[in-house]
């Protein structure tokens, strides 16, 4: 066994960064509505969902949107406040609160799905964060985990940026983040299975995307 634990060496998301990133992945609307729709099918009406470090909160947003419990945790202090403000302006309901993905301030078994998007490459202590998810799911309950692959292409990942619509600075900007970052903080396919196996999911699904991955796991 073999666990993975690394310093943080990412972009702190407080203060400046995190209303940047706030403002830049509003473009990202038409993908975030998208992935509520298939979160929303297969949860059940009115199911609990824990989205793990929702940043400006758009996906918690949405998926409360549809009639959802949504309860989000970010260790970031200005992320939790965008993310209240951002539902506050939306008219819905939903839950944001500072936390560790390593030590989910969640009871046991109380969720029926939780969704970590674009965020699981940063934790210091992946294992424990995927342990943390599998503990506060109901039986039967699924977590979906998307993010990065480390071995994405160049060309994919500057094709994803132009098509946000950003201006030529910021795609500049976010194109140095992820060549000079989050690709070396990402993990290849293989490595998320062995972690996943390690927090204790059996038979994990794992699906390739164009940039990243999309890992099912049914507790």
């Amino acid at each position: 066994m073999t666990t993975t634990v690394k310093a943080y060496k990412g972009m702190g998301m407080e203060g400046s960064t995190a209303r940047w990133y706030d403002r830049t992945t509003r473009k990202d609307m038409p993908e975030f509505k998208a992935l509520a729709l298939r979160i929303a099918a297969v949860v059940p009406p009115g199911g609990a969902v824990l989205e793990v470090a929702p940043g400006p909160g758009f996906l918690s947003i949405e998926l409360a949107k549809r009639g959802l419990q949504v309860r989000g945790v970010d260790i970031s202090k200005t992320f939790v406040e965008i993310a209240q403000r951002n539902a506050a302006t939306d008219g819905v309901q939903a839950r944001f609160e500072v936390g560790n993905a390593a030590a989910l301030p969640v009871e046991d078994g109380v969720v029926d799905f939780v969704v970590c998007r674009a965020a699981f490459k940063n934790f210091t202590e992946p294992v424990k964060a995927l342990s943390e998810m599998r503990r506060v799911l109901r039986p039967g309950g699924t977590a979906l985990l998307i993010d990065m692959r480390r071995d994405v292409k160049v060309e994919e990942l500057k094709r994803y940026v132009d098509g946000m619509g950003v201006s030529r600075l910021n795609r500049w900007f976010m194109m140095l983040i992820f060549r000079g970052m989050l690709i070396k903080r990402a993990y290849r396919l293989e490595e998320i299975r062995r972690m996943a196996i390690e927090a204790g999911w059996v038979e994990p699904r794992i699906d390739s995307s164009p940039i990243g991955f999309e890992a099912w796991l049914t507790r």
